[in-house]
């Protein structure tokens, strides 16, 4: 697929060093149309699916094929309703399929989305129009925004131990270890409900911002400043190979995927 420029882009993933299969997927979609591009911007996708080998890979594949295919097909000019569409499409889809394959159900999957769009504003200063961050999320993919030196987290963890941090009942270096933190409070295609975090309003980018999306089978063995370093210096395929690296030295008890856009 043809990249424009303006962006560096690498999504790498690794089957890790205890598993037998990959339930990781990820995607990248833009628009070879101009329009199209100006109003929709350029979509990228992580999940991690669950309900062992089979179950799992077909959830998270679905999950990123329904969510690109319904955001792109989306006729609205807003960005962040039409993630929220296509995560819902993505929930429906996953049920069906496991209602069709009795042998799946419990299948289900965490699913992160980001959407970089181009702003319909001119700044206040007049200064042309910068990049948006709009995203979608559910479970305990991670989508982190790199800026100036410092690493923040934008998602919070559907998890127990998320909870548990979150009600200030133990520290986040605590869950880091703590025994339950892969229990999910919420996943694509589990419950009926489906429980999203989903932002009131765009976050304004800048030039040289660096987004990063991971599955836990990255930021369970590297930490946040691990992760600013490897991103730090080296080009956005190489901060991937090295924390894949990293987390494979560590055990890779899990399937390791990451996405990386860097604004120019």
């Amino acid at each position: 697929m043809k990249v424009r420029t303006g962006i560096e882009i690498s999504s790498q993933s690794d089957i890790g060093c205890q598993r037998a299969n990959n339930e990781d997927s990820f995607g990248y979609w833009e628009p070879e149309d101009d329009e199209q591009f100006r109003r929709k911007g350029r979509l990228a996708v992580v999940a991690d699916g669950m309900g062992g080998y089979e179950g799992g890979q077909e959830a998270s594949r679905l999950a990123v094929e329904t969510l690109v295919s319904v955001y792109r097909d989306f006729a609205g000019d807003d960005p962040q309703a039409a993630l929220i569409e296509a995560l819902q499409a993505a929930h429906h889809q996953i049920r069906e399929y496991s209602f069709a394959h009795p042998e799946l159900r419990g299948m289900g999957t965490t699913c992160t989305a980001a959407a970089v769009v181009r702003s319909s504003t001119t700044a206040s200063d007049g200064s042309e129009p910068g990049e948006e961050l709009y995203y979608v999320h559910v479970g305990d993919t991670r989508l982190y925004l790199i800026r100036d030196g410092q690493i923040t987290r934008v998602t919070r963890d559907h998890s127990y131990v998320g909870r548990l941090v979150e009600a200030g009942l133990i520290s986040p270096e605590e869950a880091e270890t703590h025994p339950q933190r892969n229990i999910l409070t919420a996943a694509l295609g589990t419950n009926p409900d489906l429980i999203m975090d989903s932002p009131g309003h765009a976050e304004p980018l800048r030039p040289e911002d660096v987004l990063l999306i991971c599955t836990d089978g990255l930021w369970g063995q590297v930490h946040d400043a691990e992760l600013l370093a490897a991103v730090h210096n080296n080009s956005a395929e190489q901060a991937g190979r090295k924390l894949i690296e990293l987390a494979r030295e560590r055990g890779g008890p899990d399937n390791i995927t990451v996405e990386i856009l860097r604004l120019l």
